[in-house]
């Protein structure tokens, strides 16, 4: 490469947005612009690769990730980060790396409160989140967009032309954001009253009732939820076996050579010393009473969640939500190596060092109980549960209101990825042409297919 690429997280900025700009278009004598629509030969068995990653998960919700995973080719995908990430690897790539959510398909976009109270729409998911390509997070949405659209039964020529226009979208909007300083744009954040005013009927309607399905999932309401009165007037969990069911973390076995679990106190502990202070002396108000643990999501099963309650002296509680951070896939099946800073980070403090160190760099405003902890040898990070969390309902959506829907969230792709020093040589890089916009739509059409096949592979071999 004629430069070397900055460090995102720790080195200075060495180069002028002009100067930035050049480096980015001199990439593509390396690989072009065209070369992005390559697609190898998936030579892995997608099956084994799933049953490999089943087993460090909870064998007895393995089934249950299989049959969520299962359900339909679009639910697939989801469930297979890892296996995209796999393939992704042996591409050809920009060679240009920014803070990627590792996981960008159109289902982990969502609503959820601003520590203003405001609700606010931006990318919910980064189990994955790491540093890598620029294209491999938009790749994901591209596909996703296909697959989706697949699912929903548009017409094929209304799939390539709305996942064109998402691709081109993500890429103005990374160009219109590279002319703004640093700081503005880290302050840039989603407006639902600008997205409203440039929806179309139906993404009006579709907005409307999202909104008003995430403002009734409040953290009171979690608590009413999931929680009863024992026999001493304390709240309890309520178990729901297989989804939920009550944990003792000192009766948890430990991973070989670690000491036993702490107790709920002690986590709580650990937990709230990854906080800023005016967060842990809201805590210091609580103490942990129970734990449940909790399945969630699609790909996530089997991985270690729980439900952390917390009581105060006046009947006050609070859900927090506890889940288990492993390396990130960008990394493990990528092959992409990390900054040193989150290098250093993560054998610190383990994995929920990068988990919530980069929401906090993608999202243009985070949870702020977002804090991390180990326990029993693995890595954890927190976050409040169902604090008006809420996501926009794909099915049966016209075909408007899903493009409105994608382009919002090629927007905010666009916006997270444009906080790395990195971006602009992305704007450099794509150029003005068609080029890149039709390359990667290419290759997510061909990886739409691959993925078809390995679903109905794994459903043969399951």
């Amino acid at each position: 490469m004629p430069f070397d690429a900055p460090d995102l997280l720790r080195e200075r900025a060495h180069f002028s947005r002009a100067e930035s700009r050049e480096l980015g278009k001199s990439l593509r004598r390396i690989t072009s612009r065209g070369d992005l629509a390559t697609r190898r030969p998936a030579d892995r068995d997608a099956a084994a690769h799933l049953a490999q990653q089943n087993e460090d998960r909870v064998q007895d919700l393995v089934p249950l990730r299989m049959q969520r995973m299962l359900e339909d080719p679009f639910a697939f995908y989801r469930g297979t980060a890892g296996l995209m990430a796999l393939d992704l690897a042996r591409d050809p790539h920009s060679g240009i790396l920014v803070a990627s959510s590792g996981d960008a398909h159109i289902s982990n976009f969502g609503f959820f409160a601003s520590p203003e109270r405001r609700l606010v729409f931006d990318l919910n998911d980064f189990d994955e989140a790491a540093v890598a390509p620029w294209e491999w997070d938009l790749k994901r949405l591209a596909t996703s967009v296909v697959i989706g659209g697949i699912h929903a039964e548009y017409a094929e020529s209304d799939i390539r032309r709305v996942a064109l226009s998402v691709v081109s979208a993500y890429l103005s909007g990374l160009a219109r954001m590279s002319a703004l300083s640093p700081t503005e744009r880290y302050f840039m954040h989603a407006s639902i009253d600008f997205a409203r005013r440039n929806l179309s009927r139906d993404g009006k309607r579709m907005l409307r009732a999202a909104i008003q399905a995430a403002e009734r999932r409040t953290a009171a309401r979690a608590v009413r939820r999931t929680t009863e009165r024992d026999q001493d007037g304390r709240l309890r969990f309520v178990e729901e076996p297989p989804t939920m069911t009550h944990f003792d973390p000192s009766q948890a076995r430990p991973a070989p050579g670690e000491p036993r679990s702490e107790t709920l106190a002690e986590l709580f502990a650990e937990y709230r010393a990854t906080l800023p202070l005016d967060v842990d002396t809201v805590l210091a108000q609580f103490e942990a009473t129970d734990l449940a643990r909790r399945v969630v999501g699609v790909g996530s099963v089997g991985t270690r969640c729980f439900l952390q309650l917390l009581q105060g002296a006046d009947e006050d509680a609070l859900v927090l939500q506890v889940k288990e951070a492993g390396r990130s896939v960008l990394e493990r099946y990528g092959g992409i190596a990390q900054p040193q800073r989150i290098v250093e980070g993560v054998a610190a403090a383990g994995e929920g060092f990068r988990v919530v160190g980069l929401q906090r760099v993608l999202q243009a405003v985070s949870d702020p109980f977002l804090g991390h902890l180990r326990a029993n040898g693995r890595d954890f990070y927190v976050r409040q549960f169902h604090d008006m969390k809420g996501s926009v309902e794909l099915k049966g959506l016209r075909l408007d209101a899903f493009r409105d829907y994608v382009h919002a969230c090629a927007l905010l792709l666009a916006r997270a990825h444009a906080q790395s020093p990195s971006a602009v040589q992305v704007v450099g890089y794509a150029g003005r042409s068609d080029a890149a916009p039709r390359a990667i739509v290419t290759w997510a059409f061909d990886y739409a297919r691959q993925s078809s096949a390995d679903f109905e592979q794994v459903r043969s071999a399951v």
